[in-house]
């Protein structure tokens, strides 16, 4: 239809209607696009689109497609063409959402197709593209190797590197090979610079190395050449251009080699360009000396005569190097070069090189600055041969040089050398001058080494003269002065500074009396060689005078030596002490010389010598005859070595230390005894005198009158003691009394006591107390009263005061049986506790309770109670016991003392009466309650239930456990709250058990255990209770645990009813053991309920059980099993056997499996069960084919059978056929 003008076109008006009334289908859709893009009114369409007033096409899409790209891709969208979708996100640049799109309908895409025809038109989208596809999340979603290709097709370089550093960037083994193509593509490619980068990176490690390695070399990247190469052929070729290679890469390059191929590739670099390449040689050489080898590398620069070069290597390393060799080729490589500085500077720091061939090296090059070689022969002690060379080469001013500033210490033996070249003397006195610090001593060695001594004089007295005190200086003027005779006596006793030692042993060749002075003036420092000197020339005289003058113990010791036995005596020694004895001595006046010269000889054990001394001294009337010490020395001296002469002296001397002196001589030593009582009896020392009759004469007649004639009380005591000594005790008591002495009263009163003489030691403590108050003369006094049974005088005494230990003496004389006394004397101090026992022994019982009661310890009544019970006063006895009782610590003690003696009866009575004590405590009613155990049964439980809370319940258990007393044990445990043990002890001794008891204590234990040791018990004693028993356990126990235990005692049947009730939890062990006891009670119907409500047990096992039982109900029950755990064909098979064709197909139709129900089917056709066929159609009726059904029924006749199945199979078809249409 025409438009008329000015009007809307007819079929815009006709759209407008059905838009305003709903939806548009899609061919309406297309049509009403058409004019609307066609007028350019896009926006419109947009509208209807967003309003979803149009139904979307591919169609529709394309049409859009020409005029808005945005819009189509919309259509598309919603259209579900994916192919066009695709094709507009290209079109868009929108690469990122191909891929999502693509996953989310499950649309493949043909990415390589799309990246061929996107590479031409964008080349950078295409890359973009690419990277995408190649690291989906997925996994890559296009061939890496394609797209490589399809890149290289159109020769994209650059996107395909790009591309590719994307990919394999994470650096998988098994992309090797295109690792291998991105850096071929660049290095053949014009791009090597590109390949450099990459491998700077390192960013791959598993391309083909050789290949690269090669494709570097020819693109000139040597470098990279370098770290991919690993033959040594290669690597030699390669390294030579070192005009290409980074120095630095080079130098860190040969770290990473062996030394093998490192030194190879030096030897390459040398052969090749030397002066190019020697820098770099050098600095590798410096840096890897230690790995290549100081020696290897040496010669590598010899092999060459690079001597520049082995110069610049050692200098690197010279300082560190302790190799002698290298430090021996620097100076030598240095001195090629002319670096003489450096020459002198190894020489004068370095301590390594070998000094010899350095040495013999410099000689031979003969420097014209031998600084070098001054330094290592200074360092070294070669100044002899330096000496020379310096003086045949005529280089004197070098020797000047050398002995002023380098070494004036080794001056000496510079002119000791120079005078054996026979030099000028003028120009040795020249150079002597020069020198400020020369050492004397060497060089007066040096030159009286060759006899030319009085060359020095003149330069020694010149130092002399300027107030040199150097001891060398004076010693070699000394010597030339001796030597010389001039007035030497004066000067070797003048002269302050020379050595002695020194100058006198010059002096011993020459004059022994000149030697003396020296060796005198050294003050004892030489006093070795001065005896030596004086002993070997006869001057004895000099050795007595300077012995007596020194006072030196130690000197003498060296002259007076000992002689061994039977040695003649040396005729020196004689001599010296001739001269002592005869010229020094006498002409001292020193008394402390004398008195050295005394100790000297008595060291030297001397004595005959030394009594002719003091003879000498003392005896013939010197300045020293009175002096006390040398009067003691003579008569000591006599007593060692001449005892006849002693008592000779002694009656002649009177100044002497006379009780020193006779203690000695009274020694066992010498046994001068009579000499001894001589000095005690002249010096008036008479105590001392009478202990040398006393002890060592032993004369007690002589002590007797001795002591008479003093009458001394000092003497009397000595006499007494040593009469007690000797056991005379009437007489030491005597001479005690008569000396009045009590010192010694603990010593008379044990000798006494040890004779029995108590009778005379009376009157002798009286008198002892008199002077002496102390506590053992008044105790000793009382004892030997009572040993004498003197009961009046002891009653007397101790009532006077006195300060003896009364409680001490009266135990003693109870222990010893002296009752009486013990009595009075524990009366005086009230001691009750013991007069109860004297009581006791003394047989007086009532007396001894009185006492024991005025005593009230438990001690006391425990001996009255014992004495009383075993003399059998148990009336007595038990007033003592009750007071013994009430102290739980002593009332075991007092039980077992009756039961050792049989008064069970007794003490029975005793316990039962101490139950009223007021200060009744638990071990009574406990100690009762074991006597009840033991010798009453009858009254124990009794007594138990009405005490046990006031016993010890642990302790009566043991007696009751001893006693056999079971049923009072458990009783006591229950009561104790102890169930474990009240239950243990039931059922280790059943004649204790009490159902009732038992059930009331099993609830309450502790130990989960004795549940279990009760149900053995129970099937054991009392199996008829064991369900009662369960019943009341239930909550406690594992049921599992019961199950196995009865299992194993094969008593299952008798907790059926405990079963029942805990197979509600479910437990395996419960269920089997239950549905084992149904089968074998034959019930099936509960089996079949038990398997139906619990299946926790192992049913297949169950049903391998059952399928062989005779009954029928039990195979069922079987099958029912096998079917429950889909295992169908068994669960069938075994119906088929019972002829239980309806669990056949119940089962058939259960398994969900065409196989089974198609062979029940056969099955059914083969024993012509028609019903059966026709039931097994309608159960499994989703599980049978039709043509199976119809092949079956139409070869068999069971046409009318199958008719129910196929008009089902008809109407369902045609019921799918017409939701189709």
């Amino acid at each position: 239809m025409a438009a008329q003008p000015g009007q809307p076109q007819p079929i815009l008006q006709y759209f407008s209607v059905l838009l305003e009334k709903g939806t548009l289908n899609r061919m309406e859709s297309i049509e009403l696009a058409r004019p609307v893009l066609m007028q350019g009114r896009g926006q419109l369409l947009q509208k209807w689109l967003s309003e979803d007033k149009l139904e979307c096409s591919e169609e529709l899409g394309d049409l859009v497609a020409q005029s808005d790209t945005t819009m189509a891709l919309s259509v598309y969208l919603r259209a579900e063409v994916p192919e066009k979708v695709i094709n507009c996100f290209v079109q868009r640049g929108e690469f990122d959402k191909i891929v999502a799109y693509a996953v989310q309908t499950n649309y493949r895409c043909d990415y390589t197709f799309m990246l061929q025809n996107l590479v031409r038109a964008n080349p950078q989208g295409a890359l973009d593209f690419a990277q995408k596809l190649a690291v989906a999340e997925n996994g890559p979603l296009v061939d890496v190797n394609a797209v490589v290709d399809i890149f290289m097709q159109v020769n994209r370089i650059q996107e395909t590197t790009a591309f590719l550093l994307e990919a394999l960037k994470n650096n998988r083994p098994e992309e090797g090979y295109l690792q291998t193509r991105l850096l071929e593509i660049n290095l053949l490619g014009g791009s090597p610079q590109v390949a450099d980068a990459i491998l700077s990176n390192n960013m791959f490690t598993h391309y083909d190395r050789p290949r690269i390695a090669a494709l570097c070399e020819k693109a000139g990247l040597f470098q990279r050449a370098l770290e991919h190469y690993t033959e040594l052929a290669d690597l030699k070729r390669v390294i030579v251009n070192t005009q290409a290679i980074n120095h630095e890469f080079i130098v860190t390059f040969f770290g990473t080699l062996t030394s093998e191929v490192s030194m190879e590739l030096i030897n390459a670099l040398m052969a090749h360009n030397m002066r190019q390449n020697l820098q770099i040689v050098v600095q590798v050489a410096t840096k890897y000396a230690e790995q290549l080898g100081g020696k290897e590398l040496v010669e590598v620069f010899e092999k060459f005569k690079s001597f520049d070069g082995l110069y610049f290597f050692l200098g690197s390393i010279v300082n560190f190097s302790q190799d002698p060799d290298l430090h021996f080729k620097y100076i030598e490589a240095a001195t090629k070069m002319g670096q003489f500085k450096e020459v002198e500077r190894v020489c004068r720091d370095s301590s390594v090189y070998d000094p010899v061939k350095v040495k013999e090296f410099l000689k031979e090059s003969k420097l014209q600055d031998p600084r070098p070689l001054i330094h290592v022969c200074d360092r070294y002690d070669f100044v002899e041969e330096l000496t020379q060379y310096l003086y045949s080469n005529n280089l004197m001013k070098y020797i000047d040089v050398y002995v002023t500033k380098v070494s004036p210490q080794k001056a000496p033996i510079v002119i000791g050398k120079l005078l054996d070249l026979d030099c000028n003397e003028d120009y040795i006195k020249n150079l002597l001058n020069q020198i400020a610090q020369c050492p004397v001593d060497d060089l007066c060695e040096q030159v009286e080494k060759r006899n030319r001594l009085r060359l020095l004089q003149p330069w020694l007295e010149t130092r002399v003269a300027q107030g040199n005190t150097e001891t060398a200086t004076h010693n070699a003027i000394g010597k030339i002065y001796i030597t010389l005779n001039k007035d030497p006596q004066q000067f070797l006793i003048n002269n302050q500074f020379y050595d002695s030692e020194v100058v006198g042993k010059f002096c011993e060749k020459l004059d022994p009396a000149l030697a003396y002075l020296a060796y005198r003036r050294a003050g004892g420092a030489c006093d070795d060689d001065l005896i030596r000197v004086t002993t070997e020339n006869g001057l004895f005289k000099d050795l007595a005078r300077y012995l007596v003058e020194r006072q030196d113990l130690d000197l003498w010791g060296k002259v007076l030596v000992k002689q061994e036995e039977g040695e003649p005596e040396s005729p020196s020694r004689r001599a010296l002490i001739d001269q002592v004895v005869q010229t020094a001595l006498p002409e001292t006046t020193n008394p402390d010389e004398v008195s050295t010269t005394v100790r000297a000889f008595m060291n030297a054990e001397l004595p005959n010598e030394l009594i002719e001394l003091l003879e000498r001294i003392v005896l013939q009337g010197t300045d020293f005859s009175n002096n006390k010490n040398l009067q003691n020395l003579l008569i000591l001296t006599a007593i060692k070595a001449g005892k006849e002469k002693v008592m000779d002296y002694v009656n002649r001397l009177d100044n002497f230390d006379g009780p020193e002196i006779a203690r000695i001589a009274v020694g066992e030593q010498y046994q001068l005894y009579e000499e001894g009582f001589v000095i005690y009896k002249k010096t008036n020392h008479n105590v001392d005198a009478i202990g040398v009759l006393l002890d060592y004469i032993k004369d007690n007649e002589r002590a007797y009158e001795f002591a008479d004639r003093c009458n001394e009380s000092e003497v009397w005591s000595r006499l007494a003691k040593a009469q007690l000594d000797q056991g005379q005790v009437h007489d030491s008591l005597s001479a005690f009394i008569k000396a009045n002495d009590a010192s010694s009263y603990v010593d008379v009163i044990a000798a006494a006591e040890r004779i029995n003489n108590y009778n005379e030691l009376i009157p002798y403590l009286k008198m002892a107390r008199n002077t002496v108050k102390e506590q053992y003369l008044d105790t000793s006094l009382i004892y030997a009263y009572a040993k004498t049974e003197k009961y009046g005088d002891l009653e007397e005494f101790i009532s006077s005061p006195n300060v003896a230990q009364i409680q001490n003496i009266g135990e003693r004389c109870y222990d010893e049986g002296m009752y009486n006394a013990a009595k009075l004397l524990f009366q005086n101090i009230n001691n009750n506790a013991k007069l109860a026992i004297c009581y006791v022994r003394l047989g007086k019982f009532r007396e001894a309770v009185d006492a024991a009661t005025k005593a009230n310890s438990v001690g006391t009544w425990k001996e009255v109670n014992y004495a009383c019970v075993d003399v059998n006063e148990f009336r007595l006895a038990g007033l003592c016991g009750l007071h013994i009782i009430v102290h739980p610590d002593h009332l075991e003690e007092l039980i077992l003392h009756y039961e050792k003696r049989g008064h069970s009866t007794e003490l029975l009575k005793l316990m039962e009466q101490g139950l009223g004590l007021e200060g009744a405590h638990a071990g009574i009613f406990t100690e009762l309650a074991i006597l009840y155990s033991k010798y009453l049964p009858s009254k124990l439980m009794e007594h138990i239930k009405i005490f046990h809370s006031r016993m010890n319940v642990s302790k009566i258990l043991r007696a009751c456990e001893k006693g056999l007393h079971w049923d009072h044990a458990v009783y006591l445990y229950k009561e104790d709250g102890q169930f474990d043990n009240a239950v243990r002890t039931m059922v280790d001794h059943p004649v204790a058990f009490s159902h009732d008891l038992f059930l009331d204590c099993i609830q309450k234990v502790r130990n989960q255990e004795i549940h279990y040791k009760a149900i053995n018990f129970y099937l054991e004693q009392h199996p008829l209770e064991l369900t009662r028993l369960l019943q009341v356990l239930t909550p406690n126990l594992d049921h599992a645990r019961v199950v196995h235990q009865l299992r194993k005692s094969k008593n299952l049947p008798l907790v059926v009813e405990y079963l029942k009730d805990v197979q509600k939890e479910n437990l395996s062990a419960v269920n089997e053991a239950l549905n084992e006891i149904l089968v074998d009670d034959e019930d099936y119907q509960a089996l079949r309920d038990s398997v139906d409500a619990y299946e926790n047990f192992d049913q297949i096992s169950l049903a391998q059980k059952l399928e062989k039982h005779e009954l029928l109900e039990f195979r069922r029950i079987a099958a029912y099993l096998y079917r429950k755990n889909k295992r169908y064909p068994q669960s069938v098979k075994l119906s088929k056997a019972d002829k239980m064709y309806k669990d056949c197909i119940d089962c058939a139709s259960d398994s969900d499996d065409p196989e089974l129900a198609e062979d029940i089917l056969r099955f059914f056709v083969s024993v012509h069960d028609k019903e059966c066929f026709c039931a097994t159609l309608f159960t499994c009726y989703k599980l049978i084919k039709p043509d199976v059904a119809m092949e079956l029924a139409w070869r068999h006749g069971y046409v009318d059978f199958v008719m129910p199945y196929m008009i089902q199979f008809v109407k369902n078809l045609n019921d799918k056929v017409n939701v189709l249409d």
